[in-house]
């Protein structure tokens, strides 16, 4: 009895085959879909771990630099030292652009840290260890130790390599000298400087003659680039991170995030669209699997409904008949989950967003398939039980 599914499938085998694995390709594209998300969630944290930091303290009103544009000068850490229960500040700049030559241009992240703070992930090179004219790259960037690369006005050598090192948007992270982080995200370029100079000199608000010092006051706050995006905050032992981000917020006039509100900024809220979106994205899948699945089994039971008619005239059980349907239409749900899982072992590598296959996931991913064979298999059950055992004479 147990051979009569495998003899049902025996007889139209490579149809049966190529259906798994086209079933496979949907199961497959829905395990890249969860993987790019969770791969978003450990990036996010991965930058945070990178970060070392209790408290990140940001632009009075904002969400930090993660979310939203945020702006302090570089001397306001000396302001956090000062308070009770800060033990460590240090300036950070953020930002986003491409780098590279005119062959091969890469959207990455900067990071501008203090050339001795240290690098997470590190796998080749060394550390910054000078002040200017420095990267250390990650490895998906596709830049090597040596490479010479231009950004702006100054060209940038390679001393490092990390791995596993990029932004939640799948970016992968740069390090630099935050003195030259601060150059390209605040300095101007010469016409801009002229120009901005210019107005500042016609404006009849500014009066030359009467505070000579005045232009030249207002040019320098307008156009220095001694600043950060954010200070990173570390609070010393037996002290509660909230408890401090509190009192700078009162005394300072900043934003001060806890490390697990800024993980809940940088996840919670800025992959939250992204989730929602592969979320009906995973829906979608999940019913064309199904449709497909349910169509297959259903157009190969009504393809037997003669032999099915046979089987019924010389006595065989309406129970056996359904289990030769249902364990069809599990045979195809396990092609298709072993293919799609060996087809994204393969493709995830070659995926521009960071893929992270978890063992729950895949598990889980079984589970369904499983249960929507066992679903799909409904309507051919119903089907086969439904055929008379006459219509085997009849026809």
């Amino acid at each position: 009895m147990i051979s009569l599914a495998y003899r049902d499938i025996g007889n139209s085998f490579g149809r049966y085959l190529f259906t798994g694995l086209g079933i496979g390709l949907l199961i497959g594209v829905t395990l890249t879909m969860a993987g790019v998300f969770r791969g978003m969630v450990e990036d996010g944290r991965a930058l945070l771990t990178a970060a070392d930091a209790d408290i990140w303290v940001v632009q009075q009103n904002t969400l930090g630099p993660f979310a939203e544009p945020s702006s302090l000068p570089d001397d306001f850490y000396r302001g956090l030292l000062t308070l009770e229960g800060v033990d460590q500040a240090r300036n950070i700049a953020y930002l986003t652009l491409e780098i590279g030559t005119a062959e091969n241009k890469v959207r990455v992240m900067l990071q501008g840290i203090d050339p001795s703070a240290p690098i997470p992930r590190l796998v080749a090179g060394r550390p910054l260890t000078r002040p200017h004219y420095e990267l250390v790259v990650d490895k998906r960037s596709g830049f090597h130790l040596g490479d010479v690369i231009p950004i702006h006005r100054h060209r940038y050598k390679v001393v490092g390599v990390t791995e596993g090192m990029r932004s939640p948007s799948g970016d992968p992270m740069v390090f630099l000298p935050l003195k030259d982080a601060q150059e390209i995200q605040f300095l101007k370029d010469n016409d801009a400087v002229y120009r901005d100079r210019k107005r500042l000199q016609e404006n009849p608000r500014l009066n030359p003659a009467a505070n000579p010092g005045l232009i030249d006051d207002v040019e320098t706050a307008f156009f220095s680039n001694h600043r950060v995006n954010a200070i990173l905050v570390n609070v010393r032992s037996g002290y509660d991170s909230h408890r401090v981000a509190a009192e700078i917020k009162k005394w300072l006039r900043v934003t001060a995030y806890p490390k697990d509100e800024m993980e809940q900024i940088l996840i919670g809220n800025l992959i939250a669209m992204a989730s929602k979106q592969i979320g009906l994205f995973l829906v979608i899948l999940t019913i064309v699997t199904a449709a497909i699945i349910a169509l297959t089994v259903y157009s190969m039971t009504q393809t037997k409904l003669k032999e099915i008619a046979v089987l019924k005239l010389i006595g065989t059980p309406n129970h056996l008949i359904s289990r030769m349907i249902l364990l069809e239409a599990l045979g195809l749900g396990l092609i298709g989950f072993l293919s799609g899982k060996l087809a994204v072992t393969y493709w995830a590598p070659l995926f521009p967003k960071h893929v992270v296959m978890q063992v729950d996931d895949t598990l889980r991913a079984l589970v369904i398939t499983l249960l929507i064979c066992v679903l799909a298999s409904i309507a051919g059950i119903r089907s086969a039980l439904a055929v008379p055992p006459s219509s085997a004479i009849g026809g």
